[in-house]
C-alpha cells in the first residue's frame, strides 16, 4: 500500500473512529443519527475493502508479499472488531420499496438484528483470521488465514446484505 493510500486509509479510519466514539460513549448526548451511523459503517467497510483488495490479488496471482500484506491485515483485523458495533437497532431501516441513496441508506438485512450474536461472532472470527494472516511467517499460513478471512467476509455479505 502506498504512503498516500495509507494516509487516506488513516484519515478514513480516524473519521470512523470519531463517529464510533459518539455512538459508543455519547449515548446520553448526541450519538449520531441512524443515517450518520450508516455512513460511518459504509466508510469503515469501504476501508476494509481497500485493504482487502491487495490481499485478494496476492491470493489470485500467487505473488505474495508477506511484509506488504501484514499491515493491511492488521488494519482489517482492528476494523472488524469495531464493525459490529455500528449496527445499533436504530439503524435497522431497510425498506424494500424505498428509493435508496447508496451513500446513506442501509443495505443491511434485518437478520443482523434478529441474530445479532451470530453476526457479532462472524465479525470476530473474521478479525481473528485477519490477525492470524497478519502474523503469518510462511506463505502457507498466510494463504490459509487469508482464504478463511475471504470466505468469512463473503459468507457474511451473502447472509446479511441485501442485493437489490
Amino acid at each position: 500500500m502506498s504512503k498516500t493510500a495509507q494516509s487516506i486509509g488513516g484519515l478514513c479510519l480516524t473519521t470512523v473512529l470519531m463517529a464510533i466514539s459518539s455512538v459508543g460513549f455519547g449515548q446520553q448526548n448526541n450519538s449520531g443519527s441512524p443515517k450518520e451511523i450508516i455512513v460511518a459503517r459504509k466508510v469503515l467497510m469501504g476501508t476494509i475493502g481497500d485493504n482487502m483488495y491487495p490481499i485478494d490479488e496476492m491470493l489470485e496471482t500467487g505473488k505474495i508479499d508477506l511484509d506488504a500484506a501484514h499491515l493491511n491485515l492488521e488494519s482489517i483485523s482492528a476494523m472488524l472488531l469495531v464493525f459490529p458495533h455500528l449496527f445499533p437497532p436504530s439503524t435497522n431501516l431497510w425498506n424494500s420499496n424505498a428509493k435508496r441513496d447508496p451513500a446513506t441508506d442501509t443495505l443491511a438485512d434485518a437478520s443482523i438484528w434478529e441474530s445479532n450474536s451470530t453476526f457479532y461472532g462472524d465479525a470476530i472470527a473474521a478479525s481473528k483470521y485477519a490477525f492470524a494472516a497478519s502474523r503469518a511467517t510462511s506463505i502457507g499460513d498466510f494463504r490459509k488465514s487469508a482464504r478463511d478471512l475471504r470466505l468469512t467476509c463473503d459468507g457474511c455479505h451473502s447472509t446479511y446484505q441485501h442485493k437489490d
